[in-house]
């Protein structure tokens, strides 16, 4: 089993950043691959970024390349979405997620966290 639990939700104003973490505890973490997705009202459940379990490879949604930069540190046992140039479309429940396999889709993760608001006003 892996435990996931999200921080760093909140309220910002478009053209604003916001620093998601992401803390895990159970199994060893490097042997993880990490992503993260968000949920806007309404919406199905949508791919945003992933992280190798090692961090030496990352992939983004088109939507976020080049603002939203995914990082891990596996001596702390912690995933991190840095979020820069928010836009109100960004405004969703951002959920980390752990998966054994290397895949963009929600099915491929194992372990999902219980998520964090994050509202971008304009």
């Amino acid at each position: 089993q892996v435990q996931l639990a999200e921080s760093g939700g909140g309220l910002v104003q478009a053209g604003g950043s916001l620093r998601l973490s992401c803390a895990a505890s159970g199994r060893t973490f490097s042997n993880y691959a990490m992503g993260w997705f968000r949920q806007a009202s309404g919406k199905e459940r949508e791919f945003v970024a992933r992280i190798t379990g090692s961090g030496g490879s990352t992939d983004y949604a088109d939507s976020v390349k080049g603002r939203f930069t995914i990082s891990r540190d596996n001596s702390k046992n912690t995933v991190n979405l840095q979020m820069n140039s928010l836009e109100p479309e960004d405004t969703a429940v951002y959920y980390c997620a752990a998966a054994s396999n290397w895949g963009r889709r929600p099915h491929t993760y194992d372990y999902w966290g219980q998520g964090t608001q994050v509202t971008v006003s304009s």
